[in-house]
């Protein structure tokens, strides 16, 4: 049976990832809106360097990514950019 003191770290260690998490989703939100493409950000090393693939799945499934995606493709759009020659 786990000790206490070894259920208060595993606690303390999933509050501290879950601030990283939510950094690198704030980070990538910003460059999604500032025009970047999802998988570029997503290979980025800041965002490599700071969560596994299970992290970053998280990262995938917040609602505030998926809606600067919609923004980004709706704006591509508009403007007639959908970036197939890049």
């Amino acid at each position: 049976m786990p000790s206490i003191a070894s259920k208060i770290e595993a606690f303390l260690n999933e509050l501290s990832v879950d601030a990283v998490e939510e950094r690198v989703v704030e980070y990538v939100i910003r460059e999604v809106r500032n025009g970047r493409k999802l998988t570029d950000a997503l290979r980025d090393p800041y965002v490599r360097n700071r969560l596994s693939d299970e992290k970053l799945a998280h990262v995938l499934e917040n609602p505030e990514v998926a809606q600067a995606l919609e923004e980004q493709i709706a704006s591509s759009f508009k403007k007639q950019e959908f970036g197939f020659l890049d």
